[in-house]
């Protein structure tokens, strides 16, 4: 449902969500910090906060591979995604347009499991290498970036003021009491 929802409002309208639930993780390490809203007003409602919380993911996701792209020191090509959440065309899209790169979606979404299967039959000797198991992998679709560098250079840095608050006030309320 959320896709259609985030599909109806064509902008979150300065709303930021923090889905920091269970703390903060990566790239952040913020543990004792937890979920915020920002910027409500009445003029926002259910669309904007869905959206809001879709975008949050995919800010969150950006922060992680940036940060792993530059401690490997290499380039992003594509990104392989997985998880019940990928099913959602708007996130993926979205995803696609803030890394300015491909992301292909797997025709089995949950492959968890399946990776773990994988690792354990190349310990086995089931198959000789990683490569091998490329045959095995199913794309149902890649999404392709569509947004413009401006307004993705916008979108990432008010994500960053909105979780930097977040992240400074909830340090400023642990140190109250």
């Amino acid at each position: 449902d959320t896709e259609q929802i985030a599909d109806r409002v064509s902008c979150v309208c300065g709303v930021f969500v923090m889905t920091a639930f269970t703390g903060l993780g990566a790239p952040y390490g913020k543990a004792q910090d937890r979920g915020a809203i920002r910027n409500l007003t009445r003029g926002v409602g259910r669309a904007e906060i869905v959206r809001a919380t879709l975008e949050s993911i995919a800010y969150q996701t950006v922060d992680v591979v940036s940060a792993m792209v530059a401690d490997a020191n290499v380039s992003l090509d594509r990104l392989r995604v997985d998880g019940g959440a990928v099913a959602n065309n708007f996130l993926m899209q979205f995803q696609a347009d803030l890394l300015d790169t491909q992301v292909e979606r797997p025709t089995h979404i949950e492959t968890t499991g399946l990776g773990a299967a994988y690792l354990a039959g190349l310990t086995v000797g089931l198959w000789d290498s990683v490569e091998t198991l490329e045959k095995y992998r199913q794309v149902d679709r890649v999404f392709v970036p569509s947004m413009t560098a401006e307004t993705r250079s916008q979108n990432p840095h008010g994500w960053r003021q909105g979780a930097g608050r977040v992240v400074i006030k909830n340090l400023e309320l642990s140190r109250q009491g």
